[in-house]
């Protein structure tokens, strides 16, 4: 477990920005189940600088694309851990990854990247790939 102080401006990084910080599995189902006729983004966030330090602010800017998901939630990987695993359960088949980020659309994961597409990409990879999922499903 991480200290709270540590963690809590990579939470704040995305919760900024309209993302829903889910703590419980009852959250984290509520969230996946209620999204039928929308689309969701879950993001794995995680203290890993080499691969979240850029996620994060990749995530944020593909929010400036036209069309984006209906729903923003994000779980913290070594925080969060309940709440993390359920979120994985919906990832499946995809191993445990963080960071990894998950696009849904009613309900269905449509759209993965997981901690290898992310961790050695610029903001602006991981951006761009984000903005074409959203304008294929959103």
């Amino acid at each position: 477990m991480y200290p709270p102080e540590l963690v809590q401006p990579m939470k704040d990084d995305l919760t900024n920005v309209g993302f829903n910080q889910l703590t419980s599995t009852d959250q984290v189902d509520d969230v996946v189940k209620n999204s039928e006729g929308e689309t969701l983004l879950i993001v794995v966030n995680s203290v890993c600088g080499c691969a979240a330090g850029n996620m994060r602010p990749g995530v944020k800017l593909s929010l400036n694309n036209d069309k984006k998901p209906t729903t923003l939630a994000t779980v913290f990987a070594g925080v969060d851990g309940e709440a993390t695993n359920q979120a994985r359960k919906y990832f499946l088949p995809y191993p445990p990854s963080s960071p990894s980020i998950g696009l849904f659309k009613d309900g269905k994961l449509v759209h993965f990247l997981e901690r290898h597409h992310i961790e050695g990409g610029t903001a602006d990879m991981i951006s761009e790939n984000l903005a074409q999922a959203y304008n294929e499903f959103c």
